[in-house]
């Protein structure tokens, strides 16, 4: 793989927030010229957001907008929307996050669009899709997380439901966002054509409840909340040692005599019943009681490196910090950095694809807002430094 296998991909970038600039932001990463269209004076929403940097840059939009190109454009005004489609007529891929219809009432809908353009790779991504009785329905990534079942599958036995503690609704979406536009590519590649696809965030919560829906499907059993705990495979649960600091441990069957000689449990590593894991689900109150107790004698760390000494996967929990701390995360440059015009050297978490062998891509800088508007114009539309000047007079850009 080139470093930079999206060197010559033009990408129109409409959307606004988290899901879909989170996906335009790894296609610009992986070498893509991404112009990210913004409202006149404000800008992308999560301009905003907090945290707020000691210059007034959003570190929120930090994350998801690096490695484009912004200008701004009023597609309200007749002269605006203009513009959008001769630029639209010079791009490779198109990706909005409106309400469905919305481009179409401005006129920069696929259809119309790709009558000059018929090789555009046009991604609508939206709440809900852009068909059935909600597709008008605005969503947000925790309501997502509610109304697929994620939510109420996560959480303690005992407890209320909880959201996830990342924004996995909107992050997953992105990654989805990311597909559909490499898999238009791809089609165009094949038979030269463009495509109009539709990523609903909806459609993508659901697919995560893979497994989930799989039980459903076969024992007619809708998930529940199990804390940490695997419903199907014991152990697999986060466990507190003695110094009140937690690992998680999640074995198969080949790990479980090694698990029960470093918790020297000689009565349930000779116990038959419990050799397969189905034999350990139903008995699962006695073996959990019995691993809680001795891991209540260990230190955490020292239990983790006896654990992966005997090659029984575990792990501490650690918060975010210790994660990034950590060795391993260093030594695969994990953590970038980029140098931005008023906020200095900043970090960031890398776009985690590379070569094998190869560095990771460089982070790239978030931009300004409106910060390529007269470069962007003048080579993509072939506007005048006048016809800009005019255009910035009306407020137009």
């Amino acid at each position: 793989m080139s470093p930079q296998p999206l060197a010559g991909t033009t990408v129109l970038d409409f959307s606004r927030v988290l899901a879909a600039p989170l996906a335009t932001q790894v296609l610009a990463e992986l070498g893509a010229t991404v112009v990210k269209v913004e409202r006149p004076g404000s800008g992308d929403e999560t301009r905003g957001f907090e945290p707020r940097l000691p210059h007034g840059e959003s570190a929120y939009f930090f994350a998801f907008n690096r490695g484009k190109h912004s200008i701004t454009l009023d597609i309200k005004d007749p002269r605006g929307r203009d513009l959008a489609r001769r630029l639209a007529a010079r791009a490779d891929v198109l990706v909005e996050n409106f309400l469905p219809g919305t481009m179409e009432r401005l006129g920069l809908g696929y259809a119309v669009l790709a009558e000059s353009n018929p090789g555009l790779v046009y991604v609508s991504a939206s709440g809900f899709g852009q068909s059935g009785p909600d597709r008008d329905r605005k969503g947000y990534d925790t309501v997502f997380q509610a109304l697929s079942g994620v939510m109420a599958a996560t959480g303690e036995a005992d407890g209320p439901p909880v959201k996830c503690g990342v924004p996995v609704a909107d992050l997953s979406s992105g990654l989805w966002v990311a597909i559909a536009v490499l898999s238009g590519l791809a089609g165009r590649a094949a038979h030269g054509l463009g495509t109009h696809l539709d990523v609903s965030m909806m459609d993508v919560q659901l697919s995560l409840q893979a497994l989930g829906a799989a039980r459903l499907f076969a024992l007619d059993e809708d998930p529940v909340r199990t804390g940490t705990e695997h419903p199907g495979r014991v152990p697999s649960a986060a466990f507190q040692a003695g110094d009140g600091h937690w690992l998680h441990i999640s074995g198969s069957d080949q790990h479980w005599g090694p698990l029960c000689a470093v918790l020297e449990l000689p009565e349930l590593a000779a116990d038959a019943g419990l050799q397969r894991n189905a034999g350990r689900v139903a008995q699962r109150d006695r073996v959990m009681k019995s691993l809680r107790a001795a891991i209540a004698r260990w230190d955490r760390d020292p239990l983790v490196q006896q654990l992966r000494a005997a090659d029984v996967p575990a792990g501490a929990v650690r918060s975010l910090r210790e994660a990034l701390a950590d060795p391993h995360t260093a030594a695969r440059e994990v953590v970038g950095r980029f140098s931005h015009p008023t906020e200095g050297e900043f970090p960031a978490l890398r776009t985690p694809l590379r070569e094998a062998g190869g560095p990771p891509p460089a982070p790239g800088v978030p931009p300004l807002l409106g910060a390529d508007t007269a470069g962007v114009l003048g080579d993509l539309a072939g506007l005048t430094e006048a016809e800009i000047g005019e255009l910035r007079a009306a407020g137009v850009i």
